[in-house]
């Protein structure tokens, strides 16, 4: 089993990517720090990680609240003793609007959730690995992080802060034993693009047609990219934007 022995924590890992996240994570005998605002999600995700044999807690917390944070590593350490792995997943999508009519509170919430809250999991993750002497921090950024999207002004400005962050503690602790890399999907089965693709069937369809595979990706295709960056495998990977895309931002 590739991280035996290891401890990883997931946020927004009630549905979607962080729930198939913290499920391959544990498959490979991680014991898992499962994190959301969805108490009822997040506890379901817990039970499907027990039932395979999997060892898990829950932690509810808000990514977006620095206090909330820093009692979810707390915690974590409580529960586990070390932290390992960190997968920054929790993020909103937000409406779609164009730029010029877009609501500040809305771009203020996508911005707190999305961007800041992965530099606030990264502030209190980061003591940890310094103490332990190392780690490895997977950002959940998207293939909006790497290009324009239209009417998403908000989301794709979000993760390309992101990125950003990303590249910058990459350099900032690579010699200190501690790589900081970043996941950017493109569209997923996920409740989120889900709804999207619910409220608009004509979107839908140009959602599939825009991908280069004419298909979604599936959550366990994106959790088996943060399996490897959390892994030994990509020890020499470190600042790196992944895109598990299907070929969008290179068309």
């Amino acid at each position: 089993m590739r991280l035996q022995g290891k401890v990883a924590l997931v946020t927004g890992a009630a549905s979607g990517i962080g729930r198939a996240s913290a499920r391959r994570l544990a498959e490979e005998g991680a014991r898992v720090v499962v994190s959301d605002l969805d108490v009822a999600g997040g506890e379901e995700t817990v039970r499907l990680i027990r039932e395979a044999d999997g060892e898990a807690v829950f932690v509810r917390a808000d990514v977006a609240r620095a206090d909330d944070v820093a009692l979810l590593i707390r915690q974590t350490l409580a529960a586990f003793s070390r932290l390992d792995c960190a997968v920054n997943n929790a993020g909103v999508g937000g409406d779609l609007t164009p730029t010029h009519l877009r609501d500040e509170a809305m771009w203020d919430a996508i911005m707190d959730v999305n961007l800041k809250g992965v530099w606030l999991c990264m502030k209190y993750e980061l003591p940890v690995m310094l103490d332990q002497g190392g780690g490895s921090i997977v950002n959940m950024a998207s293939a909006a992080g790497l290009v324009g999207f239209r009417q998403a002004s908000a989301y794709a400005a979000s993760k390309h802060g992101v990125i950003g962050l990303t590249r910058s503690a990459a350099l900032e602790y690579a010699r200190l034993g501690i790589r900081v890399n970043a996941v950017c999907p493109g569209f997923t089965d996920t409740p989120m693009v889900e709804a999207m693709r619910r409220d608009s069937p004509k979107r839908a369809d140009a959602i599939v047609s825009a991908i280069p595979m004419r298909r979604l990706g599936a959550p366990n295709e994106v959790a088996q990219a943060v399996l490897w960056l959390c892994s030994d495998e990509s020890a020499f990977v470190t600042g790196h934007a992944l895109a598990v895309d299907g070929g969008t931002v290179v068309e």
